[in-house]
């Protein structure tokens, strides 16, 4: 046991204490400090005696959280205050009253918002999802419940390494699947780089490592070639007499892992890997002008790709980004980024939604930008009345898109996330123009309702009276608001139906002697993969679910090899790793707390082998099922349902054979695919399930189908490959389902 000296903890956590208040200083009136002196000798008081994973104080993360508000935010006292209370009712005897009486309202809604709902929830919601959409109800009073969450929620990311790997992934994908893209909307790029970084880092380790080598190997060749880079364009701005600074900067290590999976390259041929940013010192009127003159400057010096020209400063994003983004050719023939904008601008992009209260008076269109986005998200949160799973679904994918901005006849922007319809349009407009859109003019042409709209579009609607929405039009729609409105429409005339199924279900399953309840419509709403019970009793009143459905379902015996008692359902982590019977197996796939050989089934949306890193997720109707945490569902399910994770590792080799599919690149020749296959079959006796080519133009592009034993057997493989005359590329596929 590690000896632990109380006297050096007490003058440390003295030693932070001040450091918060210096830092804090420029932020504090008259009688701040005795507040939040007040709120620290709360929280020292009722977290005493409690540790965290690490073994250090649980004082040092709200302590921790205050010092990112305001260091990396640029908080005031409420949020420090705030932050130093933040876990306070979760996690002790304090409740929001108490909170109430010592500190005010104010302050007792925010951490009200911050404190994750307790107690037992139904089977088949959502945990996550339930805490998420409290919190961001708690947005329509005080948008710090968010900014402070974000700076919790990325110092657990900075401390994750004493969590249990389970947790990190649970954790990581939770920040990945919701935080990190929160962030961005909120204009904290700097959380959001940060947050992805650290989840590639628990996540993927060997990845993450590979790429800061890869990228720390790189630190010298690349600051030469910046400071050539610049030289000419630094000569120019100075005999213009601009005030400027220059940053090289290489892209975060997630922004280069994410570019070399979607283009399915390697590290060496992502060609912007670091991007330049002028930040320049001038007036707020003078900044559209003096951006563009810079830009002039640089692509004096430089080639521009006139397709990578983005103009932020004229219509800034939603989130209030405002910049000018160019890439141009360097005279070695690399593309660069350049970034354009000024230190208000650099100080938005840094810290998001707090740094435009300080350049509020300046009345600028990218704060009006965020509030907007703002009230959109009330505008959701009061319309919203779905399941949690259902409203982060739609959350993420409303406002963590990217935008389209299309103008009304009169020249009005409006700014809709990429991928909306005609359709939608109609509904930002007006509930009842789309709720009665029969089609659109865009440009001066006739368009189907279900046009996906383009920058800069003209939109004018045209409206029926005798049109009414269709279920069809849910497809097609984008925006929550069109969402819920055309839902809003259909219900009603569902209700019936829905009414109508209930009871024709609770009939039929009596004559099956099942016992029609909750836990028999969870398990038929995942027999029949349906998203809601609502969903289900609508299905079965529409007649879509019938007798056969349902013996079907009575006869099914899930493959879950899990025994439990008969009395016992088992819907997480916990109750499974009770009710853990040991199974013979020949497989060495270790599961639970106690790293028991259980069966299980792999995963076919990402194929695991052994050697991958694996997590196992207890599944509703099907056991246990294992997937890698690089697989495509890997966030969503550890984010929404991070209860139901076990741990699982890979003990030894074995001989068994699991299906990858490869996918070879390379230039055609004559006895190319009997090479490949005598290095297949002969060479490393590995079966073959199925092989694909496609030749274009003297370039072939195949994909094999094989039985592999473990992630070495495939390294062997795919460099025996590579040594193939003509092969260029050999790489690991997901499999197509």
């Amino acid at each position: 046991m590690i000896a632990i000296d109380v006297e050096e903890e007490n003058r440390e956590i003295v030693r932070r204490y001040r450091q918060l208040l210096r830092h804090a200083k420029p932020f504090l009136k008259d009688n701040d400090s005795k507040l939040i002196r007040k709120a620290f000798n709360t929280a020292l008081e009722a977290h005493s005696g409690t540790r965290r994973k690490s073994g250090e104080p649980y004082i040092f993360h709200p302590m921790a959280v205050a010092k990112i508000c305001v260091d990396e935010i640029g908080l005031g006292t409420t949020s420090i205050i705030s932050a130093l209370l933040h876990d306070v009712v979760e996690d002790t005897e304090w409740t929001i009253k108490e909170i109430e009486r010592d500190f005010g309202k104010k302050i007792a809604r925010i951490i009200d918002g911050l404190t994750k709902i307790s107690g037992v929830f139904e089977h088949g919601s959502s945990q996550q999802a339930e805490n998420f959409r409290k919190m961001l109800l708690t947005l329509s009073e005080d948008v710090r419940v968010i900014l402070v969450k974000l700076a919790d929620r990325l110092h657990n990311m900075r401390t994750l390494d004493s969590m249990p790997v389970n947790k990190q992934y649970k954790i990581a994908s939770e920040t990945i699947f919701l935080y990190a893209p929160l962030a961005h909307r909120l204009g904290l790029y700097a959380f959001k780089s940060e947050m992805e970084d650290l989840y590639l880092r628990y996540t993927e380790p060997q990845v993450f490592e590979d790429l800061v080598r890869k990228i720390d190997v790189a630190k010298e060749t690349r600051n030469k070639f910046i400071k050539s880079f610049i030289r000419p364009i630094q000569r120019s701005l100075n005999e213009q007499k601009l005030n400027y600074v220059i940053k090289g900067r290489p892209k975060s290590v997630y922004s280069i892992w994410n570019k070399m999976k979607k283009q399915n390259i390697p590290f060496e041929e992502v060609y912007d890997l670091f991007a330049v940013r002028i930040i320049l010192d001038v007036p707020v009127e003078n900044e559209k002008a003096v951006c563009w003159q810079v830009y002039s400057i640089v692509t004096d010096f430089y080639k521009p790709n006139p397709d990578r020209l983005r103009d932020w400063i004229s219509t800034p994003k939603a989130n209030g980004y405002e910049s000018l983004h160019t890439t141009v050719m360097a005279k070695n023939g690399q593309w660069v980024e350049v970034q354009i904008r000024t230190h208000r601008m650099d100080d938005i992009a840094e810290k998001g939604y707090a740094a435009h209260w300080k350049y509020k008076d300046n009345e600028t269109t990218s704060a009006s930008g965020l509030e907007q986005w703002i009230s959109k998200v009330r505008d959701m949160l009061e319309q919203n009345d779905s399941s949690a799973l259902e409203f982060v679904d739609d959350f993420r994918g409303n406002l963590f898109n990217d935008e389209v901005f299309a103008f009304t006849p009169k020249g009005e922007l409006k700014t809709l996330p990429r991928g909306a319809t005609a359709l939608d349009f109609a509904f930002e407009i007006h509930s009842e123009v789309g709720a009665k859109c029969i089609g659109a003019k865009v440009n001066q042409k006739l368009v189907p309702i279900n046009y996906a709209l383009k920058n800069g579009d003209q939109v004018e609607i045209l409206t029926s009276t005798k049109q009414k929405a269709n279920e069809d039009w849910l497809r097609f729609v984008v925006t929550s608001k069109a969402k819920s409105r055309i839902k809003e429409g259909l219900k009603e005339d569902k209700k019936h139906i829905v009414d109508e199924g209930k009871e024709i279900l609770y009939r039929k399953l009596k004559h099956f002697k099942i016992e029609p309840n909750n836990d028999t419509f969870d398990k038929l709403r995942a027999y029949f993969n349906l998203p809601n019970q609502f969903e289900l009793f609508y299905q079965t009143g529409k007649g879509l679910i019938d007798n056969k459905d349902l013996r079907r379902f009575k006869d099914f015996k899930p493959a879950s090899t899990i025994k439990s008692k008969p009395s016992t359902r088992i819907s997480d982590a916990k109750s499974f790793e009770k009710e853990i019977v040991k199974v013979k197996s020949d497989d060495v796939l270790l599961i639970g707390e106690d790293m028991d050989v259980i069966d299980y089934k792999l995963a076919k949306c990402c194929n695991p082998i052994p050697g991958d890193s694996v997590f196992g997720f207890v599944t509703v109707t099907e056991g246990i099922k294992i997937h890698r945490p690089s697989c495509p569902n890997a966030p969503e399910l550890l984010a929404n349902h991070g209860h139901r994770v076990v741990k699982a590792k890979w003990a030894s080799q074995h001989m068994s054979s699991f299906l990858v599919s490869l996918k070879i690149i390379g230039t055609d020749r004559v006895g190319l695919i009997n090479d490949v296959t005598m290095i297949i079959s002969e060479e490393l006796k590995v079966n073959m399930r199925s092989m694909s080519i496609d030749t274009d133009t003297g370039i072939f592009e195949g994909e094999i189908m094989l039985y592999i034993n473990d992630t070495r057997h495939l390294d062997l493989l795919t460099s025996k490959l590579e040594k193939v005359e003509g092969v260029v590329k050999v790489s690991r596929s997901e499999p197509k389902e």
